[in-house]
């Protein structure tokens, strides 16, 4: 599959999930934005190393920048390789001179780590198709708040009816997704109609 290149556009905070923001990226030579919810941390881990901040002390991703640089490990690429029930996927092209490698990682971390780098980020014209959204080139962030919540191909929003009518075993299998997916809020109101149920 042929890969696209992302650039950095901006951070948004967002208005409707406490605490987290939007990272928007960029298709290169393209309009359309590709925003991704990431959480406090990650954002601020990003946008200190975009505007060249150093830190009093290292944050998680510069150790990890340490810790490769000293085993001789370079990071080539981010790659976003997947989408699935909102949820970007994320993994981080190593070289340690002898062979590449492929680290499985959560699309904010891996790009906290590749403004580090300072390594290109890709992903893959299907995502961009389901997930992006096209702007004007005047103004990269407008229009894109209100929908940024919710990616297209997302069901992270389940509706009441949805959860009233699946199994028992079919939320505790949605509810483990959730958590592993880290989609938290889906998952408060999926063990709120587990416990409803416990309860009658």
């Amino acid at each position: 599959m042929k890969k696209i290149k992302l650039e950095i556009i901006g951070l948004s905070y967002s208005q409707t999930q406490s605490g987290a923001y939007a990272l928007v990226l960029g298709e290169d030579k393209g309009k359309r934005r590709l925003p991704i919810i990431i959480g406090a941390f990650e954002a601020q881990a990003i946008a200190i190393q975009l505007e060249n901040m150093t830190p009093t002390r290292p944050l998680t991703h510069d150790l990890f920048k340490s810790l490769a640089h000293c085993f001789k490990i370079e990071v080539e690429e981010v790659i976003i390789f997947n989408l699935l029930e909102g949820v970007f996927y994320a993994k981080l092209i190593c070289n340690n001179g002898e062979k590449k490698m492929e680290i499985d990682a959560r699309s904010s971390d891996a790009i906290a780590i590749a403004v580090r780098f300072g390594c290109p980020i890709y992903t893959y014209e299907f995502i961009l198709s389901s997930a992006g959204i096209e702007t004007d080139d005047n103004s990269p962030l407008e229009g894109i708040q209100e929908q940024i919540e919710r990616p297209a191909g997302s069901t992270s929003k389940l509706s009441e009816n949805e959860l009233s009518v699946a199994s028992t075993d079919d939320l505790k299998e949605m509810l483990k997704k959730a958590i592993d997916d880290e989609a938290y809020e889906r998952a408060g109101r999926i063990r709120d109609e587990l416990n409803k149920r416990k309860s009658n």
